[in-house]
C-alpha cells in the first residue's frame, strides 16, 4: 500500500474514532477474505430476530436500520473483497446532528477474524493494528566492558536491556603471571559473552517470528567474537544481517548502529527519511533548492518547480472554499481541522457558506502528484519528521529548479 493510501487509512480510522452512540447502537462487522457471504446475511437476520427484543425503543430503531444496511450492502457482494471488509453502521452526531452512516471499509491487510460488534462506539481495534509499522530488527551493540539490546521498531528505537562487564582491564595486577592473567581474563570474557548471549535471547526471542533481521555492531574484534561464537540462540544467530563499527556500546550506540547499517536498511522508513531531511537540509543551509511553509510550497508546485514534496503525516489542516451566497465570490482558506469560523464577503458584508472543504496534506499531495512531482510523508515518531513538523510547519519541497 502506498504511502498516501495508508495516510487516508489512518485518517479514516481517525474519524471514526470520533463517532460515538446514544447506546449499544454502533455495528462493527469484520469479515474475512475466505467467509461466505450467505452465511454472513443468515447470521445477520438472526442477530435481526434478536435485536428486535431490546427494551430501548430508540436504540432498537437503530440496531435494526444498522443491520437492514448492512444487509442491503451485502446484496452488492458475491464475495468479499481479497482482504475482506469492515462494515460499520449506526446513528451518529456529525456538527450536531443526528445521521445514519453505513460505510465499507477495505483494509490495507487480510481482516484477521469473523466477528459482530455492537456498542456506543466502533470495535476499532483490529484495524489500528494495520497501522502499526511491521518492520521489526534486533539490535545488539557490544565491546568487553557493556552491551546494549534493542529493537528498531518501525522509526522507533526502544532499548530492551543492557549489562556491563567483570572483564579486567589489559594490565595485569602484581604477583600475577602473564599467562595466568590472559587465561582469567579470556574467561572473563567468554562468561560476559555467553551472559549477552543469553540476555540478547531472553529480549529478543519473543519477537523472533517478527523479526527481519539483527544487527550486531561495536569494535573489532569484539563484535566477531560474539557473533562466531554462536553465543545468540540459534533462532536469532540466523537472522544476523551483518556486523558494523560502533564506537559506543550504550544507548547512543544503537543509533549508530542504525547510521551504520543505512545501506542494509535502505528500505527502513527511518533511514529514508533521514536521507530526505539531509538532502532538504544541506539546500536550505546553502540557500539553494528547497522550499517550506505551505504558500511557498503550494506556488512552487503550482509552477512544476517541485521535485520532492515532503510533507507531515501529522498535520491536521484543512483547505475550504467559500463562496459568497450574494455575489458568488469565492475564497479559500486553510484552517485547522474542525475550525468552523465562515469569512464575510468584504462587498456585501454577509457571512460566506462553505462549498468544499479538503484534508491539506491529502489536497497538496494530488496537486503536487498532478506535477510530476514525488510526494513522502514523514511522521512525527523519528527525529526527521520531528524537525520537518515543528521547524518548517509540517510542508516542505526539494525543488527541480528555482523559479526567478
Amino acid at each position: 500500500m502506498s504511502q498516501k493510501m495508508m495516510y487516508e487509512f489512518k485518517r479514516k480510522i481517525e474519524e471514526l474514532e470520533k463517532y460515538k452512540g446514544k447506546g449499544t447502537e454502533l455495528i462493527t462487522l469484520y469479515i474475512p477474505p475466505d467467509k461466505n457471504i450467505p452465511d454472513i446475511a443468515n447470521q445477520l437476520r438472526s442477530e435481526l430476530s434478536q435485536a428486535s427484543n431490546i427494551k430501548s425503543k430508540q436504540t432498537r430503531t437503530n440496531v435494526l436500520a444498522g443491520i437492514e444496511a448492512i444487509l442491503n450492502r451485502l446484496k452488492h457482494f458475491r464475495k468479499p473483497p481479497q482482504n475482506g471488509m469492515v462494515i460499520i453502521s449506526g446513528v451518529v452526531n456529525i456538527d450536531g446532528k443526528e445521521k445514519h452512516i453505513t460505510e465499507i471499509i477495505e483494509p490495507p491487510e487480510p481482516v484477521p477474524l469473523y466477528k459482530y460488534h455492537c456498542d456506543s462506539k466502533f470495535y476499532l481495534d483490529p484495524l489500528k493494528e494495520m497501522l502499526v509499522d511491521k518492520k521489526l530488527y534486533g539490535l545488539i551493540v557490544i565491546d568487553r566492558r557493556e552491551a546494549t539490546v534493542g529493537l528498531l521498531k518501525g522509526k522507533r528505537i526502544e532499548v530492551l536491556d543492557w549489562d556491563t562487564s567483570m572483564v579486567p582491564g589489559k594490565h595485569r595486577q602484581g604477583g600475577q603471571s602473564s599467562v595466568r592473567f590472559e587465561r582469567l581474563r579470556e574467561i572473563a570474557i567468554h562468561e560476559f559473552y555467553k551472559k549477552v548471549g543469553e540476555m540478547a535471547s531472553e529480549a529478543l526471542l519473543p519477537y523472533k517470528d517478527k523479526l527481519i533481521g539483527i544487527l550486531i555492531g561495536g569494535p573489532s574484534p569484539t563484535k566477531e567474537e560474539f557473533y562466531e561464537g554462536e553465543y545468540l540462540h540459534h533462532e536469532l544467530q540466523k537472522k544476523v544481517l551483518g556486523l558494523f563499527d560502533v564506537g559506543y556500546t550504550d544507548e547512543s550506540g544503537l543509533y549508530e548502529l542504525v547510521e551504520k547499517a543505512k545501506d542494509v536498511l535502505q528500505e527502513v522508513d527511518i533511514i529514508r527519511e533521514k536521507n530526505l531531511m539531509q538532502r532538504f537540509l544541506k539546500e536550505v543551509a546553502k540557500g539553494g533548492l528547497a522550499a517550506y511553509g505551505e504558500e511557498e510550497v503550494r506556488r512552487y508546485i503550482e509552477l512544476g518547480a517541485v521535485d520532492t514534496l515532503l510533507i507531515s503525516e501529522d498535520l491536521r489542516y484543512e483547505r475550504v472554499k467559500y463562496r459568497c451566497p450574494k455575489c458568488g465570490k469565492e475564497k479559500v482558506m486553510t484552517v485547522r481541522e474542525g475550525v468552523e469560523r465562515p469569512p464575510f464577503c468584504e462587498e456585501d458584508n454577509v457571512q460566506m457558506e462553505e462549498v468544499e472543504r479538503k484534508d491539506v496534506v491529502l489536497e497538496l499531495s494530488e496537486l503536487a502528484e498532478g506535477m510530476g512531482s514525488r510526494v513522502e510523508f514523514l511522521s512525527t515518531e523519528s527525529e526527521e519528521g520531528e524537525i520537518l513538523y515543528k521547524a518548517f510547519g509540517g510542508i516542505a519541497a526539494i525543488l527541480r529548479f528555482k523559479p526567478a
